[in-house]
């Protein structure tokens, strides 16, 4: 059965009809046109005003209503819905991707969410297009697809380290921009978000990986290397929020210093486009009367 036809302009409009309030960071947070990188304070709480203990009790809050809407996306694939959510989050070293994963998609009821942690290539995937490992990777109906990096580090680090000519990379752009396109029609919400970190906040992370033995685990040796190539970095995001933030799927850029703030815009905007898309519980395909009626009967 094909998918049914969700663009997230659509999605947009949807949100925008609604309470204005409730769209505060799908709003604050988009890339459109004229977006710099550079000049947007990885510090700064786009949406939010106010300060950590009432960010962290909003984002309390907000688990109840997030696993509701979850749980309506789900129930309505088994009534033959064919809608699902798609979550991107790239951004780089330490700029807490993995703390979205805990408090953000921690939140969801795990029987209907798919996560997907994209490394290095495999042998066999080298031997197929770059997004071939994505479209085996996308959620099914009823489903919160989670990309932890994603295919457009064959426009990251893949550019920074010259993986490939700059005539072959060049191209993925537009080639990412028809596949999510494709995506989209076919009935995935898709929300892309990059963590923005400053490269000051980066080094005190490594720093306090390194201090403390209990977060040696997460350090990699890498991490230095890749850090020595910041600046090509920048400008390979800067690259590929402003070539792929399109109407059907925008990027969202998200300040990451404060790990609290972070954690509470991704909670968010995943909120705010599962509100728009107002997931229905599936009508009862059964007669509910007459099995109250069985159930009566028996002892």
């Amino acid at each position: 059965m094909a998918k049914k036809s969700t663009t997230k302009e659509s999605v947009g409009q949807d949100i925008g009809a609604s309470d204005a309030s409730t769209a505060a960071f799908t709003a604050a947070l988009r890339a459109g046109e004229g977006f710099d990188l550079a000049s947007l304070d990885p510090r700064s709480t786009p949406g939010f005003d106010g300060d950590k203990a009432a960010g962290e009790a909003t984002q309390a809050g907000m688990g109840e209503r997030l696993a509701e809407l979850q749980e309506r996306l789900y129930a309505e694939s088994r009534g033959g819905g064919t809608r699902s959510v798609l979550l991107i989050i790239q951004g780089m070293d330490t700029s807490g991707k993995g703390g979205i994963m805990r408090h953000v998609v921690g939140s969801f009821d795990p029987q209907g969410v798919e996560i997907t942690s994209f490394k290095a290539p495999s042998d066999e995937e080298k031997k197929h297009p770059f997004l071939w490992r994505i479209r085996n990777a996308l959620p099914s109906p009823g489903d919160i697809g989670v990309f932890d990096r994603s295919h457009y580090e064959d426009v990251l680090i893949v550019r920074v380290h010259d993986l490939v000519p700059r005539s072959q990379w060049s191209r993925r752009y537009a080639q990412i921009n028809d596949f999510e396109a494709t995506v989209v029609a076919s009935g995935t919400t898709v929300i892309k978000v990059m963590l923005h970190i400053s490269s000051g906040e980066q080094k005190a992370r490594l720093a306090e990986r390194l201090e403390r033995p209990d977060k040696h685990w997460k350090y990699n040796p890498g991490d230095l290397d890749e850090r020595s190539h910041w600046a090509d970095y920048q400008l390979a995001y800067q690259d590929a929020v402003e070539k792929c933030s399109t109407e059907v799927a925008p990027w969202f850029v998200v300040p990451a210093d404060r790990k609290w703030y972070a954690r509470l815009a991704v909670t968010h905007l995943v909120l705010e486009h599962l509100e728009a898309l107002d997931p229905q519980w599936p009508r009862a395909d059964f007669d509910v009367e007459a099995e109250k009626k069985r159930l009566a009967l028996m002892p």
